[in-house]
């Protein structure tokens, strides 16, 4: 499946440049310790600006998921109907991401089941972060 193209804006370039050296780093508050996804200019429990990114385990659980068959992106209408998992990750599962989850089957998503990060390029050669199931 060919992923969107990203571009990165300030607050997540970090993010993207670490995910093409293939690892994973998540926001975090110097202030209060937590951790926060989608980055932003500040904390969003203690509103400091002393922030910086943390790399993480890269593993975590599904949550939940849904079958895509109508997507409104040109690009992924083509892979319809596909998996749109929700990842929590091990350090904070109130830091969620998004998966197709490569090599599972339509609607045969195993709930509960833990995952861990890959990286996958997008349409303009960005690494995206994509999770796969894993036995533990």
């Amino acid at each position: 499946m060919t992923k969107q193209g990203v571009e990165p804006d300030s607050f997540s370039q970090p993010f993207w440049d670490a995910a093409n050296e293939k690892r994973l780093v998540i926001q975090s508050c110097v202030d209060c310790d937590i951790l926060q996804h989608p980055p932003t200019d500040t904390c969003r429990d203690c509103d400091s600006d002393a922030l910086e990114w943390k790399q993480v385990s890269g593993r975590g659980k599904i949550y939940n998921y849904g079958v895509v068959h109508d997507c409104p992106v040109r690009l992924l209408q083509q892979d319809q109907p596909f998996n749109l998992a929700v990842i929590m990750l091990d350090e904070d599962p109130g830091i969620q991401m998004y998966s197709h989850l490569p090599g599972v089957p339509v609607d045969d998503v195993p709930v509960g089941a833990a995952v861990e990060v890959i990286f996958e390029p997008s349409a303009n050669g960005q690494l995206v972060p994509e999770w796969r199931v894993i036995d533990e």
